[in-house]
């Protein structure tokens, strides 16, 4: 916004402040074309000449954003996702426009609408079971494959990988989706790029299958189901040091597809590579776990893919109880390698009792103090 401050705006439903994005009013103001009065407690961070649109009216927000690329100029639309449904039916129309915007050649490319999904199912601020709803998601890969992009990075610096090129591109419609609450940081810049730019890879260092096929695959889609899995891969290494584990990152939600079908999409032998043709395939992911399956039924082993995600259960809960109450925590995610490891089945099963223990010791303690234990809240990777 410093560098761009005659042409480029962000835009949010009053919740620009709640999704930690407060450190732009260092560059500029809300826009505000009212009297500030006396009582305005907020009124050091308004102005008529502030660059940050804020109106509790997510359609209102969407057609400022599309009018303003539509002139040439460049932003941004931060919305809870529970709430970015308001305006599934414009970003249908818009998504359509860009279409067969692209089939005429008197149309002048114009910046991408970018859309920052935050305040996700995982981390709403104990607003409870109204506010999780991934399913924006499901809406966008409805839409033509050559103008939609779907993103989910792990970490910060992969965030400001993936808005650094969200914000340099044309003629799509992008989603990020990343949660606005402290988390790890595994990759280092340059590690982050070389990471984004693949949309999908091998963390070398979680995995433990270096020089031969893997066991077991481990994936994860979000930073949340990242943690998770990283958490689970974790209990395994500790438990069955001779299991040999493959770690899967997913930032590009469209690699899953095939290359024939999406312009991110991974042709196949990359993706048996990565997901081989026959091993045990967990993966963690963000939403609604049979949009995965969508993307990649018609892969080699997705007979073998087995997909933890949302299920639309939880209300007012920790994040790890959250976490539990769907499957998606490390717990159910090392039980899961467990039960589809053939060697682990029955040799694993006093793990597995282990495992089912400090789930309800967890579901305890969070129904006894409101919050997760000190070690599941300050989990770091410990190899």
């Amino acid at each position: 916004m410093r560098l761009n401050p005659d042409n480029f705006r962000v835009f949010g439903p009053d919740e620009t402040r709640s999704n930690r994005l407060d450190a732009v009013y260092e560059a500029s103001k809300k826009t505000w074309l009212a009297d500030i009065l006396p009582e305005d407690a907020d009124g050091s961070e308004l102005s008529p000449d502030g660059r940050v649109m804020e109106m509790l009216s997510e359609h209102t927000l969407e057609g400022w954003l599309e009018g303003y690329l539509l002139t040439g100029r460049h932003g941004f639309l931060s919305t809870y996702e529970a709430f970015v449904h308001v305006i599934d039916s414009m970003f249908n129309q818009h998504a359509k426009w860009l279409d067969i915007a692209e089939d005429l050649p008197w149309r002048a490319p114009i910046a991408s609408l970018n859309l920052l999904i935050t305040s996700t199912v995982w981390r709403q601020d104990h607003n409870g079971f109204t506010h999780q709803d991934p399913g924006f998601l499901d809406v966008v890969v409805n839409k033509k494959p050559t103008v939609t992009r779907i993103y989910l990075p792990p970490d910060a610096n992969c965030l400001l990988s993936v808005a650094d090129h969200c914000l340099r591109s044309t003629d799509d419609v992008n989603v990020i989706v990343a949660d606005k609450q402290n988390h790890l940081q595994y990759l280092d810049m340059d590690a982050a790029i070389r990471h984004c730019t693949k949309g999908i890879g091998i963390w070398d260092w979680a995995s433990t299958d270096h020089g031969c096929e893997p066991d077991v695959v481990m994936a994860s889609c979000g930073d949340i189901p990242t943690l998770e899995a990283l958490a689970a891969v974790a209990l395994l290494r500790e438990h069955f040091p001779e299991l040999k584990i493959r770690f899967l990152n997913v930032v590009d939600l469209f690699r899953m597809t095939p290359a024939s079908e999406h312009p991110h999409g991974l042709d196949d032998r990359d993706f048996d590579s990565l997901f081989t043709t026959d091993r045990p395939v967990i993966f963690n992911f963000h939403g609604y776990p049979w949009l995965i399956h969508r993307l990649a039924y018609r892969r080699t082993n997705h007979r073998n893919l087995h997909v933890r995600g949302y299920k639309e259960k939880g209300n007012i809960n920790t994040p790890l109880e959250l976490a539990i109450e769907n499957e998606i925590d490390r717990f159910s995610l090392a039980i899961d390698v467990i039960n589809r490891v053939p060697a682990l089945r029955v040799a694993g099963a006093h793990v597995k009792e282990k495992l089912r223990d400090l789930q309800i010791d967890c579901r305890n303690h969070a129904h006894r103090h409101g919050v997760d234990a000190p070690e599941q809240q300050n989990w770091t990777w410990p190899f």
